[in-house]
């Protein structure tokens, strides 16, 4: 049985991984706050914003993680189109909860039935990366961790979208993504204390490619995206504040308006 190290570089790759889906989170809430503030082409286009930051936080948190994962006794490979499906299905099913609730009239319903979606959804994704590992021997899990490992998802999703339908304040935003992201990296790392490796020594070349090959790139691309969408969404201004700067320039616009600018 080969010895599992969830830390190879110690602190690092927890800690960045548990910012990068706090970031995520904290990210998908404003964007849905504006959404549900906002009508039509306009909500869908906040939506879309919000599911792809949360599937894109949820990603890059795993595969930072797995910077830290090594076995004795083996190299670690990647198999690269398993890994992208593995982001093509968290954002695919992120986008699914975030949009049941922002068009759903039973927002209770829409709550469950999203917050369930999306849960199995990260959990496949995240098992779907572990399927993308290749190494000199066999994989197998605890199926008790499993189970625990795809509830806790669940039940994070949907404190996710509850904090998305129920939350407004940046202060209560920030609060809700530290938990929210706290809730993600706990599945995470309880998936993978579900983990075991039986290693078979083997001078064979694995398929695929090494972490920092190809995981490192991507995770740093998807952060930078994480980052700058961050920004651009903190100086749009709200729907509030352009019907404000509406309401001021009305009577300047107006013929009246212009009538009262005049000097006496």
């Amino acid at each position: 049985m080969g010895h599992l190290d969830h830390a190879a570089f110690g602190w690092l790759t927890p800690v960045l991984s548990y910012v990068m889906a706090c970031v995520g989170a904290a990210l998908g809430l404003r964007c849905t706050v504006r959404a549900l503030a906002a009508t039509g082409r306009s909500r869908r286009n906040w939506l879309v914003t919000a599911a792809s930051a949360i599937g894109t936080g949820i990603w890059t948190m795993h595969f930072v993680a797995m910077l830290g994962f090594a076995v004795s006794g083996t190299d670690i490979r990647y198999d690269v189109p398993l890994t992208v499906l593995s982001l093509v299905v968290a954002m695919a099913v992120v986008c699914a909860g975030v949009f049941a609730v922002g068009y759903g009239r039973d927002r209770t319903r829409a709550l469950l039935i999203g917050g369930l979606t999306t849960g199995l959804g990260v959990a496949s994704m995240h098992y779907l990366g572990m399927a993308a590992v290749r190494l000199h021997g066999a994989v197998t899990y605890d199926p008790v961790r499993v189970g625990l490992s795809v509830l806790i998802a669940v039940v994070a999703a949907t404190a996710a979208l509850w904090a998305a339908l129920n939350i407004r304040s940046p202060l209560a935003v920030t609060l809700a993504s530290l938990v929210m992201g706290a809730a993600v990296t706990s599945m995470h790392y309880t998936a993978m204390f579900a983990v075991k490796v039986r290693v078979t020594p083997s001078g064979a070349t694995l398929p695929g490619a090494t972490a920092m090959q190809f995981i490192f790139p991507l995770a740093v691309g998807l952060g930078s995206y994480l980052f700058l969408t961050s920004a651009f969404v903190a100086l749009s201004p709200t729907s509030g504040e352009r019907e404000a700067s509406a309401s001021a320039q009305q009577p300047m616009d107006s013929p009246t308006g212009r009538q009262q600018a005049r000097p006496v």
